[in-house]
């Protein structure tokens, strides 16, 4: 599949192939006499621009297909597709003391329009971290495992079940059965950042490939890196002290142990105060872009593999998985 994947789609057609059970608008497209088979969900909390964007035009795309207009292509399964509720009345909050319930009322509402689906997909942004593209499991099954493969992301995390680390959407969903993923891309306020829609499009799109929705699809068979990682493989790097972050690494490239991320620098003086290493080896799968920084702020995230983090757990000698900026002469 070529490049041209995302601007070669042609634009939204009015409310062709949508739908809407009178509270969250969304698109409802293919065979209407089957169960929806895959749900796919952005812009929860009206912050994703990149989320919004590719599930918009991949709903473009399965309309294209649906109607006919891509004769090599066959869309054989249902699928739901709510690219924001960013303009829903849910999110038009009328004061702070109603913020909450209507959070819950809305992420409700969305588990109601796609429980039916088997599998459920939920894009989410960061909002001070740039993310590559990946996958993030919560307490998965061995089938959400398998299939978190299909995607072709480089990454695949678990993480617990827990109120305070799984989204309110997983959590929801996971009563209603099926397979629940989490993908993560780019950053909320770093406005559109076409190499993450990139990738994350063609993952969705050898998604649908490979789970058979739609039929067809001639992917380029890329032979690319996937990392299995398991909580204790995620090495946090926390910040020491506040200043300003400058850094000019990208996400998504490997890095080795005492590599440096980038630099803290003294909003005032504008001197360096501190020089950010990675302390252990692995895959860089987040660094923080709001250059503000306090102490304790998230400044990356390492993703290590199996060996590497038995090693480094051995020379960590049972440290917490994080390690905080340190000042480098």
């Amino acid at each position: 599949m070529d490049n041209l994947i995302i601007s070669g789609l042609t634009e939204p057609r009015g409310s062709d192939g949508s739908g809407s059970d009178g509270s969250i608008p969304h698109h409802d497209i293919g065979p209407r006499e089957r169960a929806p088979r895959l749900a796919l969900v952005a812009d929860l909390q009206g912050q994703d621009l990149n989320g919004m964007f590719v599930l918009s035009r991949l709903a473009a795309f399965l309309r294209d297909i649906a109607m006919g207009q891509r004769r090599d292509l066959r869309l054989c399964e249902r699928v739901l597709i709510i690219p924001t509720i960013g303009n829903t009345p849910h999110t038009q909050v009328a004061g702070a003391q109603q913020a909450a319930w209507l959070r819950w009322a809305m992420t409700e509402a969305v588990a109601t329009v796609t429980q039916a689906a088997y599998y459920r997909v939920a894009i989410y942004p960061s909002v001070d971290v740039e993310e590559m593209p990946q996958v993030w499991l919560y307490a998965p099954n061995d089938d959400e495992r398998a299939s978190a493969c299909l995607f072709g992301l480089p990454a695949v995390i678990e993480r617990p079940l827990e109120p305070g680390d799984a989204p309110a959407l997983i959590r929801a969903w996971r009563p209603r059965g099926g397979e629940n993923f989490a993908l993560h891309a780019g950053r909320a306020s770093g406005g559109l950042q076409m190499g993450h829609c990139e990738s994350l499009f063609r993952a969705l799109v050898a998604f649908l490939d490979r789970t058979g929705i739609v039929r067809g699809l001639r992917l380029a068979n890329e032979e690319e890196y996937l990392g299995y990682f398991g909580l204790r493989q995620v090495f946090t790097v926390l910040a020491e002290q506040a200043g300003i972050f400058s850094s000019c690494q990208e996400v998504g490239r490997w890095v080795r142990a005492g590599e440096e991320l980038g630099q803290v620098y003294d909003g005032f003086t504008g001197g360096e105060r501190a020089r950010v290493v990675a302390p252990v080896a692995g895959l860089l799968a987040g660094l923080r872009r709001q250059p503000l920084l306090r102490e304790g702020d998230l400044v990356a995230s390492i993703l290590m593999p199996d060996r590497v983090a038995r090693w480094e757990r051995s020379r960590l000698r049972g440290e917490p998985h994080e390690r905080r900026v340190r000042v480098r002469s």
